[in-house]
């Protein structure tokens, strides 16, 4: 080794004085460099044969030997999903029993629950004016029925029918009896309050010995002259009665106060009256005149018609309450006036058959009535033949001409 390096010095010496050493100075600068490296490879190994020349630096020896071979791919295991919460159990709600069908005490004219059993009672049908001049009528929404239908002039008059007139109050005006009301008497055998009526009226009222209290000519102690609307409204347009003075005098009188055995009343009640397979009738108007027209409302909140006249809410004087019906019944029939009544009076046919309309929960159905004779109760029957069913609650009655049409919306 030294004898190259000796060689190689000796050559470099010989370039360097050479007068030619500027051409060979790149070869020089070569030949350094190239033997610099050689130099330090053979320096590096003679020492230790190639392993490395100590630092001075202690390194920490593992306390294992890696395994050289290489480790299979590891694969996670998925963690199990933690199990759903479970609610605490419930106990199931024990099965609600049905209500028990109502087997006490209602009302025949309505089909309503009754504190006491008055369906045996004979209800009482009261004459209501209804002319425009005698406006408030008072106690006609208590009514469980009322029929509507036109007298002479245009005007129409009510017939009130009431089960139990305790807590009316005051009833009226009164006013006088007709033929065809007599006729609508008679079928709920009812006891008739009015004053005063027609010839053909006191005719029917002997001949068919009706029970009957009228205040021109006969009993009177159960009305009275109300004095504001005798001076202001006039004397025709001021008798009236009352709730209490009827239960008063009425056991005095030896009348029947109760049906005779074996006496049904024909109307069918449900508790939803709303006709099947209806059309709308939330908004309708019957004419019974050229001056005389009723409106009727439905309500869905309270399932009820509110009833309207002269323009205005049809309200009840006593206490402003709005009368408001579950059922409405619109029955077509002939209506004319009588010949040779000097005063116009009208001739209505309460028996036989006919057309009409029944409205129930904001719906109506065509229909068809029927009554054999007077004693008779009105059938009510629908398109298909089977038996009108009226809901629970209120009933007005509208009789008008056969050829007047009624629009519903």
């Amino acid at each position: 080794m030294k004898e190259i390096l000796q060689r190689t010095a000796q050559r470099i010496k010989q370039i360097v004085n050479h007068k030619q050493f500027k051409r060979y100075a790149p070869l020089v600068i070569v030949l350094l460099i190239t033997l610099g490296s050689f130099v330090t490879c053979v320096s590096r190994l003679g020492h230790g044969h190639g392993e490395p020349e100590p630092t001075g630096v202690i390194e920490e020896t593992p306390d294992f030997t890696p395994d050289p071979s290489p480790l299979p791919p590891q694969t996670q295991s998925p963690k199990p999903s933690p199990a759903p919460a479970q609610e605490p159990e419930q106990e199931p709600e024990p099965e609600q029993e049905p209500e028990p069908e109502y087997e006490g005490p209602y009302n025949p004219l309505t089909g309503l629950p009754t504190e006491t059993d008055i369906s045996r009672n004979r209800p009482l049908a009261i004459m209501i004016n209804n002319s425009s001049a005698a406006q408030p009528q008072r106690g006609v929404s208590k009514a469980d029925i009322i029929y509507e239908v036109v007298v002479e002039g245009g005007i129409t008059r009510m017939m009130a029918l009431y089960q139990d007139v305790s807590d009316v109050g005051i009833i009226g005006s009164v006013r006088s009896s007709r033929l065809y009301y007599i006729d609508l008497v008679q079928g709920y055998d009812a006891i008739y309050i009015f004053a005063g009526g027609s010839p053909e009226a006191y005719s029917a009222l002997s001949a068919r010995n009706i029970t009957r209290l009228d205040g021109v000519a006969g009993r009177a102690d159960i009305y009275y002259r109300d004095e504001w609307r005798r001076v202001n409204l006039g004397s025709e347009h001021s008798l009236m009665t009352t709730g209490a003075r009827i239960q008063q005098w009425l056991p005095t009188y030896g009348f029947r106060l109760e049906h005779e055995a074996g006496y049904e009343r024909e109307l069918s009640f449900v508790e939803d009256g709303t006709p099947s397979g209806g059309s709308t009738a939330n908004e309708f108007a019957v004419r019974f005149s050229a001056s005389k027209t009723t409106t009727f409302s439905y309500l869905d909140t309270d399932g009820l018609y509110y009833l309207g006249q002269f323009g205005k809410s049809y309200k009840d004087g006593n206490d402003e309450t709005q009368l408001a019906f579950t059922n409405v019944l619109i029955l077509k029939t002939a209506i004319s006036r009588i010949a040779g009544d000097t005063e116009g009076r009208m001739r209505v046919a309460t028996t036989g058959t006919g057309a009409g309309y029944f409205a129930c929960g904001g719906e109506y159905v065509e229909i068809e009535w029927s009554r054999a004779d007077v004693n008779s109760q009105f059938s009510y029957k629908l398109s298909d033949g089977s038996e009108l069913e009226f809901g629970c609650g209120r009933t007005y009655i509208c009789i008008i001409p056969a050829d007047t049409d009624v629009v519903f919306s």
